[in-house]
């Protein structure tokens, strides 16, 4: 099929000949350096690559230009998202799944991996396990089975998250990550008042992606591909995409997921609101050896720097799937949400036992409580931040990608972050972190341009110290 960036068809936005064109093309032109210093060029303008442009860069073994594009990346990231970071946990409400995902110890065939769907009392003590840690942003997880996890009992689950408000805490923001559905069912998710729809594409080479799926629903490729558009038709403005590089070759993958952004600007006028970057982990009956292209931390490193000069505007995600040292060494090339304290079992916060794990969907690698991510982040120079204000005030979809693609979105996010980091302190960190934490927002508070916001911010940290809750811009 020809590419076309505004089809709605995945063969045509999603053109494998495409794919093998800019892959051969890059292959040719990673060591032209007259055309490696033009897409640098370019790329200093902060206003994001074509697939193909940012492939070059992928694929160029300079070392003299590796770190020009690792420095350009920290820039954009300092640019457009500062020295945030975002926290948020996921939330396993149930591993029934219908699939045969080869990767996954959910799939079908797994006869010895525990089964558990949660009761909404049970969703309730999670949440008030994930409160008392002090997260206010969640991603809501489950396989795909419709008799076990209908959309019925997601929106049951996700009245119930939001629900719920012990002592100072409280859900503000509900990510959903769960199979492709409908348009009717993502109005329903709207209506919900979910935050981020994510849907990991796992691969966007298609008979790859066929053979990975061999039974189940989610064996469509088209349909599977084709689930952001529905989305947004269903009204949610904000969608997040993925892949789980090991699955297929990195370059495929890597100029795949940047075309899906094109496709999503070119018909929506919006790109993804997130971009993750799993890599496939050791779980249960899954051995990520006997996947011939899992990917070393120095490629891992690369792909994240020419994502963020790639789609400067994305917010990126890093998970708890990679160790401390990883997560540091790309904090600053690009990513500027990661999780923390996460469990990716079904009913593991409440209880934090072990044998919880046995329902886990992959293993956990940075296993460090929530505090201890918080107070290493702020040694770090990162300011930790739960805000949720701009889902709150309607800043989503073209709205937010309109002030963050202006540089403008740390007039709201950096005092947010501010107040958000105040309320963890002054409710659930440790003496030690709170010291640290105090220190960051002192100096972070003088750093506020706009001396009214200063002020106003000044005022609603103070408030907080007394009591109050929940300030934003």
């Amino acid at each position: 099929m020809l590419y076309n960036p505004k089809s709605k068809n995945a063969g045509e936005f999603i053109s494998d000949s495409e794919i093998k064109e800019t892959l051969a093309y890059a292959e040719n032109n990673k060591d032209n350096l007259e055309i490696v210093d033009s897409i640098l060029k370019k790329a200093r303008k902060m206003k994001g690559l074509t697939h193909r442009e940012a492939s070059i860069l992928l694929a160029c073994q300079n070392e003299d230009k590796n770190k020009e594009i690792y420095k350009l990346a920290n820039e954009i990231k300092q640019k457009y998202y500062g020295n945030r970071i975002v926290l948020f946990a996921p939330l396993y409400l149930s591993n029934y799944c219908v699939n045969g995902c080869v990767y996954c110890p959910y799939h079908a065939k797994n006869t010895h991996i525990p089964r558990k769907k949660m009761t909404q009392e049970e969703i309730k003590r999670e949440v008030i396990a994930l409160q008392d840690m002090g997260h206010k942003r969640l991603a809501i997880e489950t396989g795909e089975d419709p008799v076990n996890n209908p959309i019925e009992y997601i929106l049951e689950s996700l009245k119930t998250i939001y629900s719920i408000h012990h002592k100072n805490g409280a859900i503000r923001r509900a990510n959903v990550n769960i199979a492709a559905t409908t348009v009717e069912n993502y109005r329903k998710l709207k209506d919900a008042g979910i935050g981020t729809y994510i849907l990991f594409q796992e691969t966007y080479d298609k008979k790859r992606y066929e053979k990975l799926h061999p039974t189940g629903p989610k064996h469509n490729y088209d349909y599977h591909t084709e689930a952001m558009d529905r989305a947004m038709q269903g009204g949610i403005d904000d969608v997040g995409l993925g892949v789980l590089f090991g699955l297929s070759t990195y370059k495929y993958e890597f100029a795949g997921l940047l075309m899906h952004a094109e496709h999503l600007e070119a018909v929506y006028g919006v790109g993804p609101h997130t971009i993750s970057v799993p890599r496939i982990r050791k779980a249960d009956d899954i051995d990520p050896s006997s996947f011939e292209n899992g990917i070393d931390d120095d490629t891992f490193a690369k792909i994240v720097a020419c994502l963020r000069i790639a789609v400067p505007y994305t917010g990126m995600i890093i998970s708890t799937r990679e160790s401390k040292e990883v997560r540091e060494r790309v904090l600053h090339l690009g990513v500027s949400q990661i999780s923390g304290g996460s469990k990716t079992s079904v009913g593991g916060y409440a209880d934090d036992v072990e044998d919880a794990e046995d329902s886990a969907q992959f293993d956990v690698t940075d296993r460090r409580p929530l505090d201890e991510i918080i107070k290493w982040l702020m040694e770090l120079g990162y300011l930790p931040s739960f805000c949720t204000a701009c889902y709150r005030s309607g800043r989503t979809g073209d709205e937010f990608m309109k002030i963050c693609k202006e540089q403008n979105i740390h007039n709201f996010c950096h005092p947010n972050a501010i107040l958000t980091l105040k309320e963890y302190l002054s409710d659930y960190a440790s003496e030690e972190t709170k010291q640290v934490g105090e220190t960051l927002i002192s100096s972070e508070t003088e750093l506020i341009d706009n001396e009214k916001i200063k002020e106003i911010t000044k005022q609603n940290l103070k408030k907080i110290e007394n009591g109050e809750r929940d300030f934003c811009f």
